[in-house]
């Protein structure tokens, strides 16, 4: 399929396998092949701007670790995301615009990246890369979106776009729900630390996305008591900061730090440190109107601070200490730029957008860097990028040699170069952008193959009649208000694999729903249960947060077992209804899971 070809969105899910020759690439600055792969360890942060590190100017964070990381390695001065997160998680995984893989939200199914990308997790496992990951994975959960289908022989943490708590949370383990104990970015770390025992006399790959500084705000008293009531920074946007919202960053980015800390420490301690790669990264600007060099926009804009991250490429045995990069990057670049660090060749047949940054860590003197053009896309806004200037979504042409923040349009002193980028925007939306369908009609798949269940959310589903969501943010909500025998919740699915499946809903409620029953249907078939106890835990989540969150908060919910269902082959609508209300309040609902049996 040519790069610039629509590409159509699949009503059914494909599932591609793709066998690598061991071919190996010619690396542009050091020959390592007969070198024994490196180990890579690839950490994302959540929300965490270009300005939040000690090492990029804010004055009141302390980030030693990273610092060291970057004075120890390559530190890239230009290096540009997504505005969002699930986004940039498909660029970096796939190397090409997250639009060509149907990524175009960040819940309810637009995170999901289309079955026909390949990510290179598959690639290095298929080269014989053990692969963990630990933390947010945000690009779709029911398999074959689930990261074990992704090319992760173990995945730990959540595959939604948020999580409602962060101490000792309900997270999934390879796809079963299991229970952490700790603090969220602290237990992730943990998780990745003991893989890496696991894999040490072997090459792994460690994805660590973690989970701050997200919201909801929470973060342990030891990292917030620094900031509880610390005078922060002036800066250009300070009447619109929330101070307790960045106080609670800050303190979430030196937990980050700490947490760096103890896994190159640890890196240090097998002897595994001169051989791996470190790069660290963010997914997108700062989720608050906080010190951030004085950049234009925030999370979710198109502008330098909402795009702007900084990356860092510690690699001791290649790269020199100290070395700065200015040429300007992407998200884009981490797909080819690892798989030539690992010194595999990506099929011939794969187009990416991005270039591999491998020239770009030897000396700099060896470095030959053909000019090049960046298109930034979120929500219809598009901005261009050039090496020394930014058209903005409004047209606006910025030299950000001499006005960093964007202060001032120079379109008219440089109507060339404004012509130029505003083609290229054009070009783009009409070649790129044109290949995301204005409908999204892939289903949930259930059923697969090589999986034994599938967990279907309260976020991937619809709700009819007069249930509400917990939250306007679904990616971590659960269904409330059941007061009526016609309300229902649906889901668009598509099974993979026909056969008998036990089905478990997870609900709360009083006493008040005992002899309630509740029933899932698919294509004529129906199986139910009434429920014969009540379960009302509390809400939790306040207790930790550092301030009022905008996302719902969570409760322990209780497994009830519905039964068999045989699901026939094929798509249509998965229904949970209540044939039974007890009283005028039905239970409330977080998920549906799908057992295939045999």
């Amino acid at each position: 399929m040519s790069a610039l070809c629509p590409k159509p969105i699949r009503l059914y899910p494909v599932i591609i396998l793709i066998t690598l020759l061991s071919t190996g690439c010619q690396p542009s600055v050091k020959n390592h092949q007969a070198e024994a792969p490196p180990n890579i360890i690839l950490i994302v942060a959540d929300d965490q701007g270009w300005g939040d590190l000690s090492l990029t100017g804010n004055p009141v964070v302390e980030t030693p670790y990273l610092d060291s990381l970057a004075r120890q390695g390559a530190f890239f001065e230009n290096f540009y995301v997504s505005a969002v997160c699930s986004p940039t998680r498909a660029e970096l995984l796939t190397g090409r615009y997250a639009v060509r893989g149907g990524v175009y939200s960040t819940s309810a199914g637009g995170e999901r990246l289309d079955l026909d990308e390949i990510t290179f997790a598959q690639i290095l496992q298929d080269a014989g890369y053990r692969t963990g990951a630990f933390g947010k994975w945000h690009n779709g959960m029911q398999p074959p979106y689930h990261p074990n289908a992704r090319g992760f022989d173990e995945f730990y943490g959540y595959c939604s776009g948020h999580w409602g708590s962060y101490f000792d949370a309900e997270l999934e383990h390879n796809g079963q729900i299991v229970q952490s104990e700790g603090f969220l970015t602290d237990v992730l770390t943990d998780r990745a630390m003991a893989f890496i025992d696991e894999h040490q006399q072997e090459p792994f790959l460690v994805y660590l996305p973690l989970n701050t500084p997200h919201s909801p705000m929470q973060v342990p008293d030891r990292w917030w008591k620094k900031f509880e009531s610390m005078e922060l920074p002036q800066h250009r946007y300070r009447e619109r900061e929330d101070l307790d919202h960045s106080r609670a960053a800050y303190a979430m980015a030196e937990n980050i730090d700490w947490n760096v800390g103890r896994l190159t420490r640890h890196l240090a301690e097998l002897g595994l440190d001169e051989r791996t790669v470190v790069v660290y990264l963010s997914d997108n600007g700062p989720n608050g109107w906080r010190w951030n060099a004085g950049m234009e926009g925030i999370k979710g804009s198109v502008d330098e601070g909402g795009l702007k991250s900084p990356l860092i490429v510690h690699w001791p045995a290649h790269v020199s200490p100290g070395l700065q990069v200015d040429a300007i990057a992407s998200s884009l670049d981490l797909f080819p730029t690892l798989l030539e660090i690992a010194n595999i060749q990506a099929p011939e047949s794969l187009s990416v957008d991005g270039n591999s940054l491998f020239p770009l860590l030897g000396p700099e003197d060896s470095v030959s860097w053909p000019g090049r053009t960046l298109v930034s896309h979120w929500r219809e806004q598009t901005s261009v990028r050039t090496q020394r200037f930014r058209l903005n979504d409004a047209g606006q042409l910025f030299d950000l040699e001499a006005d960093p923040g964007q202060t001032r349009d120079v379109a008219a002193q440089y109507p060339e170069v404004r012509d130029q980028m505003s083609q290229t925007r054009l070009n783009w939306r009409e070649t790129v952008l044109t290949e995301l369908p204005s409908e999204d009609l892939r289903p949930f798949p259930v059923g697969h193959p090589s999986f034994s269940h599938t967990q279907l959310p309260a976020r991937d589903a619809v709700a009819h009649g007069n249930l509400q969501r917990s939250n306007r943010w679904p990616n971590c909500s659960f269904f409330t208000n059941w007061t009526s025998e016609a309300d229902s919740l649906t889901w668009e699915v598509e099974v993979l694999t026909e056969g008998e499946y036990e089905v478990v809903v997870y609900y709360t409620g009083d006493s008040a729903t005992i002899g309630t029953e509740l029933a899932v249907s698919f294509r004529g078939e129906h199986t139910g249960a009434s429920i014969l106890e009540a379960h009302t835990p509390p809400l939790r989540g306040m207790e930790h947060d550092r301030i009022p969150r905008g996302e719902s908060y969570v409760k322990e919910f209780a497994p009830l077992a519905l039964g068999s269902l045989f699901l026939s082959k094929g798509p249509g609508p998965l229904t949970l209804t209540t044939p039974k209300l007890a009283s005028n309040q039905g239970p409330d609902i977080r998920r549906v899971m799908l057992w295939r049996k045999n």
